[in-house]
């Protein structure tokens, strides 16, 4: 049997992960300059890239973990880095890369991983599925999983509205305030891991 209390309780839990709204200025600084079906295409392959990597480890997230030897921390710690990496080229406004092979890394990395499906996004997804204990449960915990990525895809599809308003000018604006929430969230990323070493010490 469906469970609504499941749902709505990792719905929100993903949400606040996730953060739809927050992604928006994230996105149009790092799509800035594409054609809109470029940018379309880009926010469809980085939802189905978090989907992906968030289905996996919510299948097999605990033997990937043993396997590989890593830690939730060292997980947590490393996504942080990677998105500092990128937070950094936002703020200096770098732009040397070839433009095919900006496309598929800006879908990938850091849209869809791991900006999307973040190391809190994963772990949350892999508890939440080792403790759906019936069908039903599972059916709610997987139908939040899709429920989220729905509203991520619509966010930022429809954030290409904005573009339209606030011009080029706006957008190296959003860009530059993208890569000064970017490096936040990275820091912040990179703080929690190594607290989590600390506590585990």
């Amino acid at each position: 049997m469906f469970d609504v209390a499941v749902f709505g309780s990792l719905f929100l839990t993903l949400f606040v992960i996730m953060d739809p709204p927050g992604i928006t200025p994230i996105f149009l600084g790092l799509t800035a300059g594409r054609p809109a079906k470029v940018q379309q295409r880009m926010a469809f392959q980085a939802v189905c890239v978090a989907f992906g990597v968030i289905a996996v480890f919510g299948l097999v997230g605990h033997q990937i973990l043993d396997y590989l030897h890593v830690s939730v921390p060292a997980l947590m710690i490393a996504g942080g880095l990677l998105l500092l990496l990128i937070a950094l080229d936002l703020l200096t406004g770098k732009t040397d890369e070839p433009k095919q092979t900006k496309d598929v890394n800006v879908a990938l990395v850091p849209l869809g991983m791991p900006l999307l499906a973040g190391p809190g996004a994963i772990v949350s997804v892999i508890l939440a599925v080792q403790d759906a204990d019936s069908v039903g449960t599972q059916i709610s915990v997987w139908s939040a999983i899709v429920a989220m990525h729905v509203v991520l895809w619509l966010v930022m599809r429809y954030s290409l509205l904005i573009i339209r308003v606030i011009k080029d000018g706006g957008v190296v604006l959003v860009t530059r305030l993208a890569g000064m929430m970017l490096s936040a969230i990275a820091v912040q990323q990179i703080i929690n891991g190594v607290m989590q070493v600390i506590k585990g010490a």
